[in-house]
């Protein structure tokens, strides 16, 4: 939908696959996808197919190798026939380069493995199946087009008999340069007095070059000044002769008017480089505009600069009731008035939408620069007049000036970028980026030096959170989920700090602090209370705990140490933890699985999902992320992402917990759909230690499902 940033591009795909759990993976893998939404019509035989290509068309079709109504690449052939015109990407569950080989070379875009799917190599599969057919049909056009101009080529040639100081030119590049045969000579006149003089110097350098071997060939792309007076743009072609005793005898060559190519391409560059509505340079060109200011500065004292990022403020409203030709002819507008302040050493640009950016150089002081940037606002508040429409737009304005903390020119821009959002938040003018944006980094500094000094100082505590059997209404295990206990704030949750955490490393530690804390409690909970024996404990681990290599050694310590049963312990990890960190992981989780510890994949759906990802790693449990339980009831879309994950789970033989089970009514339809596993407010909310006994003997589904 135009208009909408959020939307994605919708592509239409025809899946043709008879195994049903197979082909709900594919779609269940593309349903997360970052760049397109997918729409599937799944079939499961090439004579279905066909019907289907019939009375609608496609941009992609997924085909299995092999059907019940086709085997090998005969289906493929019959496909193609059909859909001549859209990419077919070929599946198969056996690894054979040799069908793989003959079914691209049959006309299949590309040839996966069904093992190694996961949802970045289907989307990037598709992208490049749709990009690369598209490509062929361009280039068979190009081809096509080339063909027709060399058979109307219509090149002037040129003959050069050194021995007798004769030349032939033909007569059509006599008729190129508008002189005729007996006014064209080869001498010094005609070869550097009527180029141009930017070009003189190189001609003759290359021209040398090939007269002493220095150069296989004499070519050159120059101007030459026609008997109008004007310059043309020819390429000039030639080969050098030598006799037995290597002496020049002869150079012929050719001469073609390139003038309508290199205004063509000096069209493309300038479009490559410029906003096609505005005329204004684009934000590549401003961009490469602002690094060569900062070259000049790091090499000149004083020669600062600053970045004035402009955005309209009511530019959407407009756009939206007086429709997209109206919005266009106010952007053409406004450029045109902002080009009223900008000098000819400055530079205004149109990064996109209603976002402009004016590069100011060599200011005296910046009081210049904010004087600018009132002029600019009091300009966007008067009045504008499109047709018969008067518009009222203002903008915000944010400003950053030169530094030499800036190491490229997007960190610039981005800093300008967060002043106007300052500035648009503010209801001012114009904001600068200065110490205030320095501020909120000093404050990230400072969480992050009292998160290590909580970890040094041991302020975490760890609360549990019950999971209960949809089977037997009861309690049988646990989340382990960390608390910060901050001296000021009181207890602080995780979204505050785990991804500061996250970032600066110091997530390790505090994994590892919360492992040991859990194994402690439950040993202890084990061995003294009856009714928890069997009970187990989950704990929320990253990724980056697989960096140093010895994590599996390290959890045993702490297995021996706390004496925990490790048949009662699960470590959760997310799937983006998982694939950030696979090759490390994969050895130390195996290890893990040889001491008897579970491996239950968290917030299962929201990352890169495959039957070779979930059987590599071998996980004992998905635990449904708590986004599509809790959009499931009014969403069927989302229902039917939980009913996909709860029966591949059954069909691959794991368990399934669904997270965020807030209302009886998901309650319901979680156990109507089979899942085996809860966890939710709607039966405890995380808990101290001290209280989990007291939840076992307690908490049960039918006095929440009454």
């Amino acid at each position: 939908m135009q208009g909408d940033p959020t939307m994605k591009p919708q592509i239409k795909v025809l899946l043709i696959e008879d195994n049903p759990a197979e082909a709900t993976l594919i779609q269940l893998q593309l349903a997360h996808a970052a760049q397109h939404h997918y729409q599937f019509v799944p079939v499961e035989r090439i004579s279905t197919a066909l019907q289907a290509i019939g009375v609608e068309s496609f941009d992609v079709i997924l085909l299995d190798l092999n059907l019940p109504d086709s085997n090998g690449l005969s289906g493929l052939a019959r496909i193609l026939e059909a859909a001549k015109d859209t990419p077919v990407i070929m599946l198969t569950s056996d690894a054979n380069e040799q069908i793989a080989a003959e079914a691209v070379r049959a006309g299949a875009q590309d040839y996966l493995y069904k093992r190694n799917l996961d949802t970045p190599l289907l989307e990037r599969a598709i992208r490049y199946a749709i990009e690369r057919l598209s490509a062929q049909q361009a280039l068979i056009i190009s081809e096509q087009r080339y063909a027709l101009a060399l058979a109307g080529v219509n090149d002037g040639v040129w003959d050069w008999d050194i021995t007798r100081g004769e030349v032939y030119f033909s007569p059509r590049l006599s008729q190129i340069l508008g002189f005729t045969a007996r006014e064209m000579k080869v001498s010094q006149d005609f070869r550097v007095e009527r180029l141009h003089p930017d070009d003189a110097d190189n001609f003759v350098e290359t021209f040398k070059a090939h007269m002493n071997g220095a150069s296989p060939y004499f070519e050159i792309e120059c101007r030459v000044l026609n008997r109008e007076g004007g310059y043309l743009w020819v390429l000039c072609r030639g080969l050098l002769i030598r006799d037995a005793n290597d002496k020049p005898v002869r150079m012929a060559g050719s001469m073609s008017d390139i003038s309508q190519r290199k205004a063509v391409e000096q069209q493309l560059i300038h479009e490559a480089l410029h906003d096609g509505l505005t005329g204004l340079p684009n934000r590549s060109l401003v961009l490469d505009r602002v690094q060569q200011a900062m070259a000049v500065a790091q090499r000149r004292q004083g020669q600062d600069f600053a970045i004035l990022f402009i955005d309209l403020n009511r530019f959407k409203s407009i756009n939206d009731s007086l429709g997209h030709s109206v919005g266009n002819q106010f952007l053409q507008a406004v450029a045109q008035r902002l080009l009223k302040d900008v000098r000819p050493t400055d530079t205004l640009a149109r990064l996109g939408g209603d976002e402009f950016a004016l590069l100011v150089l060599e200011y005296a002081d910046i009081n210049t620069v904010f004087q600018l940037a009132d002029r600019l606002h009091r300009q966007m508040e008067e009045k504008f007049v499109i047709g018969d429409a008067e518009l009222y737009s203002g903008a915000s304005i944010g400003i950053a000036t030169y530094s030499d903390k800036y190491h490229s020119p997007e960190e610039i821009l981005r800093d300008a970028d967060i002043a106007m959002y300052r500035a648009k938040r503010s209801g001012r003018a114009y904001e600068v980026f200065d110490a205030e944006m320095r501020d909120l980094a000093m404050r990230r500094l400072k969480l992050e030096t009292e998160l290590r000094n909580a970890i040094e100082h041991n302020e975490f505590v760890v609360f549990y959170q019950p999971i209960l059997s949809t089977l037997t209404g009861r309690v049988v295990g646990f989340e382990a989920l960390v608390r910060w206990n901050h001296p000021r704030a009181g207890l602080v949750y995780p979204q505050t700090f785990i991804k500061l955490a996250e970032f600066t490393g110091l997530v390790v530690p505090l994994c590892w602090w919360v492992l040991e804390q859990a194994c402690k409690d439950f040993s202890l909970l084990h061995s003294t209370i009856p009714e928890m024996r069997g009970i187990s404990v989950g704990v929320n681990i990253s990724g980056k705990i697989f960096n140093t290599g010895d994590a599996a050694d390290k959890l045993a310590a702490i297995v021996n140490h706390t004496a925990i049963n490790p048949m009662l312990l699960h470590l959760e990890i997310t799937e983006h933890a998982v694939m950030d960190h696979q090759y490390r992981a994969l050895s130390e989780l195996e290890k893990l699985r040889q001491l008897g510890i579970g491996l239950h994949i968290d917030d299962f759906g929201t990352g890169f999902s495959s039957l070779s990802h979930l059987q590599k790693f071998s996980y004992d449990t998905l635990k449904i992320d708590s986004s599509f339980v809790k959009a499931m009831v009014d969403s069927p879309d989302n229902e039917a992402i939980v009913k996909s994950i709860i029966a591949m789970g059954h069909l691959l033989g794991m368990d399934i917990v669904a997270e965020g089970v807030e209302t009886v009514e998901q309650l319901q339809w979680l156990m109507k759909m089979g899942c085996p596993l809860v966890q939710g407010f709607l039966f405890s909310e995380a808990v101290p230690a001290a209280g989990i006994a007291g939840l076992v003997r307690n908490c049960r589904i039918e006095s929440v499902n009454s």
